[in-house]
């Protein structure tokens, strides 16, 4: 079954011969990058384009056409090559589309020599870009591998190949400009698909429907991203993915040696930076895990299935139900259950081990916004000077390994809300405690996962508002109200969530016309407050009426566009009076709970994974710390 990816997704390649095959629905120029182990691409002589089709390991197309294949074959690329990008530019200086906005979402497929489909992805959400990053075959750990990427470059081929590294961008994407205008790489009918692939590509060529609804996703988009109310999983499943799960990739054969087995070392994968490669190498577990154990629970599931199959039929005589026969047959089919089912959980037991290991290494390496509260990096903190790419808010685990705690990253600048379900009913954990108890840690969930959002932020750059109308969660936001990081008092009352609620309406109105007249920070009002924003909303719906109702809708669907994101912490059950009118609120926020409960899915198998809030460790007062120094950094910046 083909891997049909969303961004930032990636798949094992099980062979090393391909074809990768565009379709585009508009001439586009096909070409691939060879980078070394960094990402970055040394030379002219690492960059296959219609001018200079073939390097060693790779051969791409001399046309611009809507159709394409590149043919690949990794081991012959030259020495020190580690990742291969997939290009695609819309050609410069030629009559057509301007943008890939204005063209069908290109779709890309790795093949096989024989046809046989590997991994698909449509490139969505493209807007003013001409030249975008399609694809990546990357080495991780000795093994191949394929991320779908998507990153578009509205400055075009230059702006891409400089991004790389590529010493003489401007140069090589004149190259290929002269090229397209010599008419070495004129327009040309598509070749016919194989008969094979007519349905993949009616179904799923350009201008099907795709890409991730994510945290997020996620991840890029990586991580997750749709929520679904009523306490239901979340659902991160691609639009066109196929009903059923896709078969995990073979495991690999133990090695004859434990001690041959490669060691894992933190940040081995690609990016551009620490930071990223310490990003994707979170995001690889994530993936490895969710496949390793998938792997387990498909053999479980034939094991079981294959032994109900040889009960039916050793014991469809009723004369052989009864006496030593039939006892046989039960026992002999159990027996070769148990056989799958322990070799199975040796493999996973093998994989679970090299992941244990490589979380033992990554884990410490982590910088503070991937971290835990309980990670000695927090001791050494220093408010940022720059965003860091994510965010952490909590972990993530699978029963089969409840040891194995996954870091949950999401990218910044959010892109949606979050949601701390106080329900007490929620999940399993809650149910047996009262309803304060719940509230109450829900309230220290939210003030946790600010304190994080504040802390990875440069110096003013992140303002936090609060709405407690009842004034109930006095106590539990006091470590944001003592470290003076707060914009103003917690707003009480019908009138203090009135007044906080047109404030930042007013703001997501004003910069959105900003932003669509192309004007920019210095059109806004003078005094307005250009940084991120954060409302915390306690004890909703108490305190608001239909119009304050409708304001934190708005909030909700347009804020994080224009930089104001919401933090609800709130009990559905508790607004049900307002019956469906509150449906879009809750699909737009992301589900979080403040006690482990496994309620979120992955994007590839739809494992519920355990959830765990990013909660101090009791007694720590490293929150407090790090709050402070984020207050006193925001007292000295100047106004």
């Amino acid at each position: 079954m083909t891997a049909e990816l969303v961004r930032g997704q990636n798949h094992p390649l099980p062979r090393t011969r391909l074809e990768i095959r565009v379709s585009a629905g508009t001439p586009v120029v096909a070409g691939a990058s060879l980078a070394d182990e960094q990402g970055r691409v040394s030379g002219a002589d690492r960059v296959a384009h219609p001018g200079s089709p073939t390097l060693p390991g790779i051969e791409v197309s001399r046309q611009a056409a809507a159709d394409h294949r590149l043919a690949v074959d990794l081991e012959a690329l030259a020495e020190g090559v580690h990742r291969v990008n997939v290009l695609l530019a819309l050609p410069p200086g030629t009559p057509g589309p301007s943008r890939f906005a204005a063209v069908a979402a290109p779709f890309v497929a790795v093949t096989g020599l024989d046809g046989t489909e590997i991994a698909s992805y449509t490139i969505t959400g493209l807007g003013a870009e001409t030249a975008v990053v399609a694809l990546e075959l990357y080495r991780r750990q000795g093994t191949w591998k394929i991320r779908a990427n998507g990153q578009g470059y509205a400055g075009g081929l230059v702006d891409l190949l400089a991004d790389q590294g590529l010493p003489d961008a401007r140069q090589v994407a004149a190259e290929i400009q002269d090229a397209i205008t010599l008419g070495v790489a004129r327009s040309v009918a598509a070749p016919p698909p194989p008969a094979s692939d007519g349905a993949r590509v009616g179904a799923a060529g350009p201008g099907a429907s795709g890409g991730p609804a994510p945290g997020a996703a996620g991840p890029s988009a990586a991580a997750p991203r749709q929520g679904v109310g009523g306490g239901g999983p979340v659902n991160y499943a691609h639009p066109r993915r196929q009903a059923g799960t896709p078969p995990p990739p073979a495991p690999a054969a133990p090695p004859t040696n434990p001690s041959e087995a490669a060691r894992p070392v933190a940040g081995d994968a690609t990016g551009w930076s620490l930071d990223e490669r310490l990003y994707n190498q979170v995001w690889g577990m994530f993936e490895d895990l969710a496949r390793a154990v998938a792997a387990y629970r498909s053999a479980v599931d034939f094991a079981d299935a294959r032994m109900e199959q040889e009960l039916d039929r050793a014991l469809a005589d009723p004369r052989g139900r009864l006496g030593a026969a039939g006892d046989q047959a039960r026992e002999q089919a159990r027996a070769k259950r148990e056989d799958l089912v322990a070799r199975a959980r040796e493999v996973l037991d093998r994989e679970l081990a090299q992941l244990t290991a490589e979380s033992d290494v990554v884990e410490p390496a982590l910088p503070p916004a991937y971290a835990r509260w309980d990670n000695p990096v927090w001791h050494g903190y220093r408010v940022p000077v720059e965003l860091p790419m994510a965010l952490r808010l909590g972990d993530l685990q699978l029963p089969e390994q409840p040891g194995l705690r996954i870091p949950m990253l999401v990218r910044l600048p959010l892109e949606r809300g979050l949601w701390i379900d106080s329900d007490r009913g929620g999940s399993e954990a809650a149910a047996f405690m009262d309803a304060e108890q719940i509230k109450g840690l829900a309230m220290d969930t939210a003030v946790a996962v600010a304190a994080r959002l504040l802390a990875v932020y440069p110096a003013h750059e992140f303002a936090v508002h609060v709405i407690d109308p009842a004034g109930s969660a006095a106590a539990r936001l006091a470590p944001l109200a003592r470290s003076g990081v707060l914009a103003a008092p917690p707003a009480a009352g019908a009138a203090g969530v009135a007044e906080v609620l047109a404030r930042l309406t007013e703001r997501v109105d004003l910069v959105q016309m900003a932003v669509r007249g192309g004007a920019g920070a210095d059109a806004l009002p003078p005094g307005m407050d250009t940084a991120e924003q954060l409302l915390i909303v306690n004890d909703f719906p108490h305190g608001f009426d239909d119009r304050a109702l409708n304001q934190l809708r708005y909030l909700a669907d347009e804020g994080p566009s224009v930089g104001v994101h919401l933090l609800m912490v709130a009990d559905r059950e508790e607004a049900r009076a307002y019956g469906p009118v509150l449906q879009p609120l809750w699909r737009s926020l992301l589900r979080l709970t403040p006690v482990p409960d496994d309620h979120l899915a992955d994007p590839w198998v739809g494992h519920a994974w355990t959830y765990e809030p990013p909660l101090a460790p009791p007694g720590s007062r490293i929150l407090e710390q790090v709050l402070g120094q984020v207050g006193e950094a925001r007292a000295g910046w100047p106004r």
